[in-house]
């Protein structure tokens, strides 16, 4: 635990010089290179030698036809790790929901003891204010509940990146992966899509739509002058998270 603190420690000058660069300079690009896991989870994939499918050898004598090949003409969807298909994002949800409730509740209760041994008139001098034996025991409770509440949210994104397929489940599937980062001025975007797709939906294109895709991941976000202006300051954020007010 005390090596953590110190390795902690030490690296906080570190983060604070990278942020402090990012300011005047603003935020840089990431290295081209392989995707890595942008969903860290364990999987049983197929080595890279043992792919979906083996490479086609090539033509015998006397003929076109290669053996191990998909079909007679060359299939140009991805199938293999390391191939790149690409993927249409279009986003256009919404939902709208309402609901209402009214509940209100009367209820009420009379009771007299007209006769009690005798003793009616009795009680008329030890209870103060008077006592009619008629109705000597009244009670009346009025309860009443009214809510509403409405949710109305809708969402549109239309984008295309490419991913790589880097890795063939048992089964034939593909787990996906793509970065796409575009900076303009002292502004990053940044999309990521993460995923396992089927072969049978790959298109003759080389696409696929982000509906077809499971376990889908995908981000479209940013950092630079622009998105650090509309964040929340991280002290308002803390205190709004935990005040009880």
């Amino acid at each position: 635990m005390r090596l953590r603190l110190l390795a902690v420690v030490a690296l906080a000058p570190l983060a604070a010089c990278s942020t402090v660069v990012e300011a005047v300079k603003g935020p840089e690009l990431a290295p081209v290179g392989y995707p890595s896991a942008l969903v860290p989870r364990e999987q049983s994939v197929l080595p890279l030698a043992s792919a979906r499918e083996p490479l086609p050898g090539p033509a015998s004598a006397n003929s076109l036809w290669r053996t191990g090949a998909r079909a007679f003409f060359g299939d140009q969807r991805a199938g293999r790790v390391g191939d790149i298909l690409t993927v249409n994002i279009d986003i256009d949800d919404s939902a709208k929901t309402i609901n209402s409730s009214t509940s209100t509740r009367t209820a009420g209760i009379t009771a007299g003891v007209p006769h009690l041994l005798g003793l009616e008139s009795s009680l008329g001098k030890i209870l103060p204010g008077g006592f009619d034996p008629a109705s000597a025991i009244e009670a009346a409770s009025k309860s009443s509940s009214t809510g509403a509440g409405a949710v109305n949210r809708a969402e549109k994104i239309s984008l295309t990146i490419a991913a790589v397929v880097s890795a063939v489940l048992p089964n034939g599937n593909m787990v996906i992966q793509g970065t796409q980062e575009v900076r303009t001025n002292n502004e990053l975007r940044q999309l990521t899509v993460s995923g396992i797709v089927r072969p049978e939906d790959i298109t003759a294109s080389n696409t696929i739509r982000h509906t077809q895709i499971a376990e889908a991941r995908i981000s479209y976000g940013g950092r630079g002058d622009i998105s650090r202006v509309q964040k929340t300051p991280a002290g308002q954020s803390l205190v709004e998270r935990f005040s009880p007010f």
